[in-house]
């Protein structure tokens, strides 16, 4: 193997630091993961923390770990995999983290309580607004004119405002919680400043939850305390934990999609030209930049609750697994190439079998509508920095940009 990267020995080889620094290009992928799905497609890897969890990084395995009953979502678990050792002070909390980490029959239930908010032909109710608010942006970034940050004009403020509106959060709060959850996804943030973060935001939502108790709208919030809260089924903390995982889950990986998503697109000039040429092209591009630009590239986490075979290799229960495989040439044809006319349905970019993204009908309408919307309006639309001055997202838990300067 080639990489770089610390290691250390384990049994027969040596487990390679991870996730690794993008020190190419900022937009590929770091070797290490194509290294190691064609030497040791299950493979042990060394994390911050030093803990050493399973990589699966080929699509078959990597399907089955997302599906299989025995791998367990729960970070509560002892020896669950953490990428930073900032993020495993969640495993140490007593706050509720939502069914994003829990295990069925709990993650079941209260994912049901959801289901209906976030079904298809809802969402796909919900496009003309997030088209009102794309137009909008776009009319205040023309009118102001070039240049701009693209991220803070408009892929960071689409995504907050929708889920705003959705939850019940007012958005002249946005600064507020785009601060917190910066913070709460910043791999390097210190231990005080990330407990302080959550608990403001969490603070945030007991204010707010007991608000819409004596004043309900018609919005989520309203909805859950009224017809979970109220008769049980939710506690008020489980309430305020969940309204708290859907606004950052439902701004964050959002706008770092749309960011990185145009970059690359005017990257290829190619790519870009075909998407002005035809918008016809756009929801598959939108599951090509999906597939290709996946904003969690260090893999879905998992932890073995029995012994079990992977790939040819024994997971012992107790270990941990992280699942990443959207770059697998026995799945994808040119895997690491951009192409919006190649048809992408099977990606894993919002996870698989039951965890799989609650939020992914609502983000694709929003991608959709973001990526129509530039491309209409900003035909012309280029990056005013090269790519190695650019202020990429290496240190957070959602890759993406910190902004994107732009002319048109």
């Amino acid at each position: 193997m080639t990489t770089t990267g610390i290691t250390e020995p384990f049994g027969s080889h040596a487990a390679p630091a991870y996730p690794t620094v993008r020190t190419g290009c900022p937009l590929d992928l770091p070797p290490l993961v194509g290294e190691l799905r064609e030497e040791r497609p299950v493979a042990r890897v060394m994390l911050r923390d030093g803990s050493r969890p399973w990589v699966v990084s080929r699509y078959s395995d990597a399907r089955q770990a997302l599906r299989d009953p025995r791998l367990s979502a729960d970070l509560h678990r002892p020896g669950f995999p953490f990428v930073s050792p900032v993020q495993k002070l969640q495993q140490n909390e007593d706050l509720p983290v939502g069914s994003l980490r829990m295990d069925p029959p709990e993650h079941s239930r209260q994912r049901r309580m959801l289901t209906q908010e976030f079904i298809v032909k809802r969402m796909q109710r919900m496009r003309p607004e997030v088209d009102v608010v794309v137009e909008s942006l776009l009319d205040d970034m023309i009118a102001a004119g070039p240049p701009t940050d693209l991220v803070d004009a408009f892929a960071l403020p689409l995504p907050s405002r929708v889920i705003c509106k959705l939850l019940g959060v007012p958005y002249q709060d946005h600064d507020f919680f785009q601060k917190q959850s910066c913070l709460m996804l910043d791999h390097t943030a210190g231990v005080e400043r990330v407990l302080a973060a959550r608990e403001e935001l969490r603070d945030y939502f007991d204010r707010l939850a007991a608000h819409k108790a004596s004043h309900p709208a018609d919005d989520l919030l309203s909805r859950l305390i009224a017809g979970q809260e109220v008769p049980g089924h939710l506690s008020h903390d489980e309430v305020v934990g969940m309204a708290a995982v859907l606004l950052v889950a439902g701004h964050e990986t959002t706008a770092n999609l749309i960011g990185i998503g145009v970059l690359n697109l005017l990257e290829a000039p190619d790519q870009w030209a075909a998407l002005c040429e035809d918008p016809g092209l756009i929801p598959g591009a939108v599951e090509e930049l999906l597939r290709y630009q996946t904003v969690i590239p260090t893999g879905l986490p998992r932890l073995a609750t029995e012994d079990m075979e992977m790939g040819g290799v024994t997971i012992r229960a107790g270990e941990g697994v992280l699942a990443a495989a959207d770059r697998d040439p026995c799945v994808f044809d040119a895997p690491d190439r951009l192409d919006v006319r190649h048809p992408v349905r099977r990606h894993l970019a919002f996870g698989f079998g039951v965890h799989q993204c609650l939020g992914l009908p609502l983000a694709r309408v929003e991608l959709q509508s973001a990526l129509a919307g530039v491309v209409r309006r900003l035909p012309r639309l280029r990056v005013t920095k090269p790519l190695e001055e650019l202020n990429f997202r290496h240190r957070m838990n959602a890759y993406g940009l910190f902004e994107l300067p732009v002319v048109w």
